[in-house]
């Protein structure tokens, strides 16, 4: 027989065995002497030892998808606010407590000048200025000179009252001249009479044009054009509506020149909301802080309350009242005041060495059990007294906490530095 053709053998035939023409045993030579038919029989029996390798793969594979792959450790989550310490023992806890404490409120206010000791100093009389003694800021004292004017309304009044005075010296030796011919019957009764009221009506006229020189600001008894204006009372003057050389008005045409104000007690105007209105009572003490002088508190108390509110900002204005006899205290000034009610309220409060300020945040460690603290953000309110501090919001009644929150925070992260060390 001829030998099978390269062409004619297939790639299986290549892959498991050689071709059995190329075989030099004695069997296989008897195999290809038996003809067509043995060599038909092999391809067959090497076909199926294919597919047997073929069918034990696919159940291999099969067997590798339907096995479900091994299962991943949970992830371990650390709560970064979460501290351990190795010896709690060494840091003192106390629990937070609550305490019978007055309602407080914050408000934004201005210095003002106290109304009732703030005088406005006008001219009665017009004219020019002539010499400007003070100027704005000023601390003058009663009855200092203020400027001078140069007054034809004064002027005037003077020389009424000149006039006035002569016609009373004339009057009273008309009236003498009466008695002494009355006494000795050269003239009747009435005459004298006359010669009395005309002497009445002249003292009245110098009465009158001596008080009207007064008022506006001379002595009669040194006759002069020039008005003198002087401080009604002593205090800093806050306002200036006049210069140099300047003319003026009438009283009805004119502003006042100067503002004088006692500065001894001035007044911090707050705006509170209409919310808020009803933790402000008059009578309640108030704490100030100035931006200008941060580190000094002022006290005060509450003197009035506005019955109406601003229909812009639903505020009132609140008055408080405080000395000012440091002079600290000018008019304009931003100020924060915080109103402390005499209502008692119950409040939270801890030491004030168990919160620490971390991240523009407030702090305090509160025990969790065994050698576990956590650290919690407070919103802390004022200092209460015996070093407490209030919390309005984060620890509750019977919580423990750490007594000092910073040697804490330190010891922790030192512990935790040495433990990245290692």
């Amino acid at each position: 027989m001829k030998r099978q053709s390269l062409k004619q053998r297939t790639p299986l035939t290549f892959l498991f065995a050689a071709p059995l023409s190329d075989a030099r045993g004695p069997v296989a030579q008897a195999i290809v002497a038996s003809g067509s038919a043995a060599q038909y029989a092999i391809r067959q029996f090497r076909l199926f030892c294919l597919f047997l390798v073929l069918t034990a793969l696919m159940c291999a594979l099969g067997c590798s998808r339907d096995t479900p792959p091994a299962a991943n450790k949970p992830p371990v989550t650390v709560d970064p606010d979460v501290f351990q310490a190795e010896q709690p023992e060494l840091f003192k806890t106390v629990k937070a407590e609550t305490r019978q404490l007055p309602t407080e409120l914050t408000a934004n206010g201005t210095v003002n000048p106290d109304v009732n000791r703030t005088i406005r100093v006008t001219s009665l009389g017009a004219g020019r200025v002539v010499d400007l003694k003070v100027k704005l800021g000023d601390f003058v004292k009663k009855g200092q000179t203020l400027l001078v004017i140069s007054s034809p309304d004064l002027a005037a009044a003077m020389s009424d009252y000149q006039k006035a005075v002569a016609d009373e010296v004339l009057s009273r030796k008309a009236l003498d001249r009466s008695q002494m011919l009355y006494d000795r019957g050269a003239v009747a009764a009435k005459d004298l009479e006359t010669a009395q009221d005309l002497e009445d009506k002249a003292k009245i006229d110098v009465s009158t044009a001596d008080q009207h020189v007064r008022v506006l600001g001379a002595d009669p008894a040194h006759p002069s054009p020039l008005i003198d204006l002087r401080a009604p009372v002593a205090g800093t003057i806050v306002e200036q509506n006049v210069a140099g050389f300047e003319g003026i008005k009438s009283l009805d045409n004119t502003p006042n020149l100067f503002t004088i104000a006692d500065l001894s007690e001035v007044w911090v105007v707050c705006d509170v909301f209409e919310n808020d209105l009803g933790q402000v009572h008059e009578g309640d003490s108030a704490e100030i802080r100035l931006t200008a002088f941060p580190d000094q508190l002022f006290h005060g108390k509450v003197g009035d309350i506005s019955r109406v509110l601003d229909p812009n900002t639903r505020s009132a204005k609140v008055r408080i009242v405080l000395a000012n006899s440091g002079g600290l205290l000018r008019p304009g000034m931003f100020a924060v005041a915080k109103f402390h009610s005499r209502k008692m309220t119950d409040r939270v409060v801890v030491p004030a060495t168990a919160i620490m300020r971390l991240h523009d945040k407030d702090w305090v460690f509160r025990k969790e059990g065994g050698r576990n603290f956590r650290r919690v953000a407070v919103q802390a309110d004022g200092l209460a007294p015996d070093g407490m501090q209030e919390i309005r919001e984060g620890v509750k009644p019977g919580d423990e906490v750490v007594a000092n929150a910073l040697e804490f925070s330190t010891d922790v992260a030192e512990k935790k530095a040495e433990s990245k060390q290692q």
